[in-house]
């Protein structure tokens, strides 16, 4: 818990789960508390976490996350990025391809025309893509409501 001059900030730590809360007042044992959502940009958000504390205090499953990326979206992240590294340590389209594809799999000539070459290229414009701040994105999931 830390005090800050918007008012104090904790992690309160149930089960396996952080959930950041912020107080106006110091905590005080015994003291009931309300959870004030704004209805703003953010409010779905707010009340998921906010029934996921009430959820965690109460001893019942949480439940799923309320922004969780899938296994493929997070491993194409990991190879956009790895791509993107190779790429400003000098390595060319072909060499990155062969350490995230397998050599096997990368013909000896029709190199230029080869899907691969697209995806890898691909991979290394998604990763500058994140690097020059589209990484946020993945901090904030997409509203529903657009």
């Amino acid at each position: 818990m830390r005090r800050a001059s918007d008012g104090w900030h904790a992690i309160l730590r149930v089960r396996t789960l952080e959930h950041r809360v912020w107080l106006k007042e110091p905590p005080a044992i015994g003291t009931n508390y309300v959870a004030e959502l704004p209805f703003d940009s953010d409010f779905d958000a707010r009340a998921y976490a906010a029934r996921r504390l009430w959820r965690a205090i109460n001893g019942r499953t949480l439940g799923p996350g309320f922004h969780e990326l899938s296994k493929q979206r997070r491993e194409r992240l990991s190879a956009a990025i790895r791509a993107l590294d190779a790429r400003n340590s000098g390595g060319t389209y072909r060499s990155i391809a062969e350490a995230l594809f397998s050599k096997k799999h990368i013909p000896d000539r029709p190199w230029k025309t080869h899907d691969l070459r697209n995806r890898t290229i691909r991979l290394v414009q998604s990763g500058l893509a994140l690097m020059r701040g589209g990484y946020r994105e993945l901090l904030r999931p997409k509203r529903r409501d657009k």
